[in-house]
């Protein structure tokens, strides 16, 4: 491994609850490079407030979930999708419990501790799970923890990716990813990363608007990067907007 050259298993980019959860999964059979482009928390992960669905009340059910979802989403989700999601989400509240995310809990009839379940709109029943109002702060500083305690991940700062490398197979038409190239914003430097294999968790493109509550990091660079490399784009219409915040113009 050169000054400017390293070599993982698996390369991550981008340090959101998905970036991270992936890190730690794969930590222990696999050597992984993480690479964000700011402080390892600066995510959209980490402004999150409201909470996460998941179906944990004994009154709910996975069927009522899938329902509300495609109400709310008018028909157009993918079922196999939403269904998938659902019926996953205590796997993943237990999974963040055990990582050490402290959701916010209250005494049920017996004295014992239970999730404090909100209800949010498009729900029938309370399924929201959240640590106060700042759930995603508490779930990216948890995560943050935990990866900075593996062995097998090495955390790359301030790396804003560029662009991926890919090289082509015999037949001249079909191309594979073997890693990418970064800025050091820090040192100003151009870095080479390879691995087999490039995950691109790298967020959304909120910041192509001219006003928005996202971070600055929030400029779609993944997406683009995929499209350059040949990879199909689809959905970029569907923009999820949250009007809960007060413009002003000074």
């Amino acid at each position: 491994m050169s000054e400017n050259t390293y070599t993982f298993d698996v390369l991550i980019v981008g340090s959101g609850a998905a970036g991270l959860n992936l890190a730690l999964e794969l930590s222990a059979t696999a050597r992984v490079g993480l690479l964000t482009k700011g402080d390892l928390h600066e995510s959209n992960t980490y402004y999150a407030q409201g909470g996460i669905a998941a179906v944990l009340d004994e009154h709910d059910s996975i069927e009522a979930h899938v329902q509300d979802t495609l109400i709310a989403g008018a028909d157009l989700c993918d079922e196999d999708a939403v269904r998938f999601i659902v019926e996953n989400g205590r796997k993943a509240i237990e999974k963040l419990s055990e990582y050490g995310v402290e959701f916010t809990t209250r005494k049920d009839s017996s004295g014992d501790r239970e999730y404090h379940l909100t209800r949010e709109g498009g729900h029938s029943h309370r399924r929201i799970v959240h640590a106060a109002d700042s759930t995603g702060q508490a779930i990216e500083t948890t995560m943050e923890d935990r990866v900075r305690e593996a062995k097998n991940i090495e955390i790359f700062e301030h790396h804003n990716a560029i662009d991926l490398w890919t090289e082509r197979f015999r037949d001249g038409r079909t191309k594979r990813v073997t890693g990418l190239y970064a800025l050091d914003t820090q040192s100003e430097s151009v870095k080479a990363f390879t691995a087999p294999f490039v995950v691109l968790a790298t967020g959304g493109v909120s910041k192509v608007y001219l006003y928005t509550s996202n971070p600055d990091i929030c400029t779609g660079d993944g997406i683009a990067m995929a499209w350059r490399a040949g990879c199909r784009v689809a959905n970029m219409e569907f923009t999820q907007f949250h009007p809960t915040c007060l413009y002003h113009p000074k």
